[in-house]
């Protein structure tokens, strides 16, 4: 077996737990309706179960660099990345199994603690996993790899919504408007279930377990004597700057389709829909599905091929992705038919994505300003232009972590495990801001909240050209790493 093909066998395996990140996040979407109406919530109240999922990743992240520090050694370094995800997974498997009792006494409480747990153990498996994606192969097409394991990531926010809804509600066929909380508990019994075969799977799998760091830093620059080694990965304004970027990106992500059911629930006088909590989730479902085609289409830079077959595969990748989502409704007896027309709107991320020629910089920056101009269009139109537009937002997240990430943790050397904790940090944004806006939707109303998006976005064009303005000073140039991918 050759080393590629080694690499890459190795690399299938390690991203089977994106899929999993994706599947809860994205069935949170489901969960936060059928709360509301059950545990009659506010808007704001009901944004706890992204709060607690969240936030969990912060409380991780701090436990990582506390138990680091008591033990005077990275943990990761200490025990290995796959022994680290393997632990990551038996812990999100322990939350999984807490919906059990939660649903059975119909706890609000211990379901969003079941949720804690799970995030709990994320954390842990995204600190090792992100980095070990984009070592696992040529440095230059890190960025792509990374977003590779994203489109799984978001295969799991394609099928979950849809999964948890018929747990919840039944087939669409069966017409049951009427949440049933104990059904909640079967999509996570058998999630935790899966969650401890996986982690005996990579264990015995041939992931590597470590990774030379000052070797990738070295690569990573265009004249190495101009690496900057510093003691803390706090020192390093690519990182601090990409810590405020990933907690804005992730809010804005997960804050838009999060309140997006109670516009969708809205009466049609007054922009909405009109639609039943049971028939939102194909809507969800979309809008995870449009992060799964957008990086289906970045993760053509991955494959090792020639430029005009990456461009190709930029093409064609989308619509396939496009093509799972409309599969999968069809399967669980959806109406697909409504979302035909998405086609046309893939088109411009298609063109975005070309326009980067695989600059992660310059990708964040051209779908931040894509991102700003769907919410605006969103918030300034009712019915179902409106709610597309909202949807498109998924499109224009798609490529935002991997290239945030990359961007980051570039030229961190031996701090990059401590910069990816502290990245993985403030994915505790997903809760903070899906919170916020659900504050500011009790107060102005859920069709006008919408701004706080808005400013996520402005923020990310910002980073987007900060970030690339200090790598070059540090005698790394973006344009040449992203030649690298035949774009």
């Amino acid at each position: 077996m050759t080393t590629q093909t080694t690499r890459w066998s190795q690399f299938s395996v390690l991203i089977t737990v994106f899929f999993f990140w994706g599947f809860v996040a994205a069935s949170n979407g489901i969960l936060i309706p059928v709360f509301k109406k059950a545990f009659d919530l506010t808007q704001a109240q009901s944004m706890y179960v992204a709060l607690a999922f969240y936030v969990a990743y912060t409380v991780g992240s701090l436990i990582y660099v506390a138990i680091s520090k008591a033990m005077g050694q990275d943990v990761l370094n200490k025990i290995g990345y796959k022994n680290g995800i393997c632990v990551g997974l038996v812990i999100s498997a322990l939350g999984a199994l807490l919906f059990y009792p939660a649903a059975n006494t119909g706890s609000f409480n211990l379901m969003l603690s079941g949720l804690f747990i799970v995030g709990l153990g994320f954390s842990l498996q995204q600190i090792a996993a992100n980095p070990l994606a984009i070592v696992m192969g040529d440095p230059k097409t890190g960025a792509q790899r990374l977003t590779m394991a994203g489109g799984i990531n978001n295969f799991g926010t394609t099928i979950g919504p849809l999964l948890v809804s018929v747990a919840i509600f039944g087939s669409v066929t069966s017409g049951n408007t009427e949440a049933s909380i104990e059904s909640v508990k079967t999509p996570y019994l058998v999630l935790g279930a899966a969650f401890i075969l996986v982690a005996i799977f990579l264990k015995f799998s041939s992931v590597p377990n470590h990774i030379d760091l000052e070797k990738l830093s070295e690569t990573e620059a265009a004249d190495s004597s101009n690496l900057i080694h510093k003691k803390s990965a706090l020192s390093y304004p690519q990182l601090v700057l990409g810590m405020i970027a990933i907690f804005l990106y992730v809010g804005v992500e997960v804050s838009t389709i999060d309140n997006l059911p109670a516009y969708l629930e809205l009466p049609v006088e007054k922009g909405g829909l009109g639609i039943e909590t049971s028939m939102i989730a194909p809507f969800v479902s979309l809008y995870w599905a449009s992060l799964m085609i957008g990086r289906w289409s970045g993760a053509a830079g991955a494959f090792d091929v020639g430029a005009g077959a990456k461009k190709m595969l930029m093409l064609i990748l989308p619509y396939l992705a496009f093509g799972v989502f409309l599969a999968v409704n069809a399967i669980t007896g959806h109406d697909a038919s409504q979302f035909f027309g998405y086609a046309a709107v893939i088109v411009l991320m298609i063109l975005a994505t070309l326009a980067s020629k695989g600059n992660p910089a310059r990708m964040l920056l051209y779908f931040a300003i894509c991102g700003i101009a769907a919410q605006l269009i969103g918030m300034f139109t009712t019915g179902m232009t409106s709610v597309i537009a909202f949807i498109s937002v998924g499109l224009f997240c798609s490529t935002m972590w991997p290239c945030i990430f990359a961007l980051a943790i570039t030229g961190l050397g031996n701090k990059t495990n401590q910069g990816s904790s502290l990245l993985i940090m403030m994915i505790m944004g997903g809760g903070i801001v899906s919170w916020a806006q659900g504050a500011l939707a009790d107060k102005v109303g859920i069709h006008y909240s919408f701004i706080v998006g808005v400013l996520c976005f402005a923020y990310l064009a910002f980073y987007a050209i900060a970030a690339t303005r200090t790598l070059r000073k540090q005698g790394i140039d973006l344009d040449k790493l992203a030649a690298g991918n035949g774009h």
